[in-house]
């Protein structure tokens, strides 16, 4: 089998997640700079057997789509022509980081770690990954 990567996509950081390769279990890969995101995947995938990317579909409280959203389709776009034989899903992120948040919180992280944003952003791509895996 192979690993499943989610990805709570963001305008400066991006927080990456990915199964062990049975797809059971779900952890923190990574945050990376949403600039060097693209080439993070492509290292990943080299190293790693990959057969789905699950990106988190943000929306506003209205049900609208954010603003960055067609960088996150531009991404979808690219990693399907790049990589055919990965399927890639656009999954409902539902306020991820305020959830992420509240799982830190919960877990008694200090606080000088609960302002890690990048933190925030691995937490939420797990969440984002495990939300998905249940659906």
């Amino acid at each position: 089998m192979s690993r499943i990567v989610g990805i709570d996509y963001g305008t400066k950081r991006s927080g990456i997640a990915a199964t062990d390769i049975l797809q059971i279990a779900v952890h923190g890969v990574d945050t990376v700079p949403t600039g060097t995101l693209w080439d993070w995947l492509e290292a990943y995938i080299k190293k790693e057997e990959v057969e789905k990317i699950v990106i988190g579909h943000p929306t506003h409280a209205d049900g609208n789509a954010v603003s960055f959203m067609n960088q996150i389709i531009g991404l979808e776009r690219k990693i399907k022509k790049t990589y055919p034989h990965i399927v890639v899903v656009l999954h409902d992120e539902a306020f991820s980081s305020v959830r992420a948040k509240q799982v830190i919180l919960a877990s008694g992280v200090g606080q000088k770690k609960r302002k890690d944003k990048s933190l925030v952003d691995k937490v939420a791509a797990i969440l984002i990954l495990q939300d998905y895996l249940r659906y």
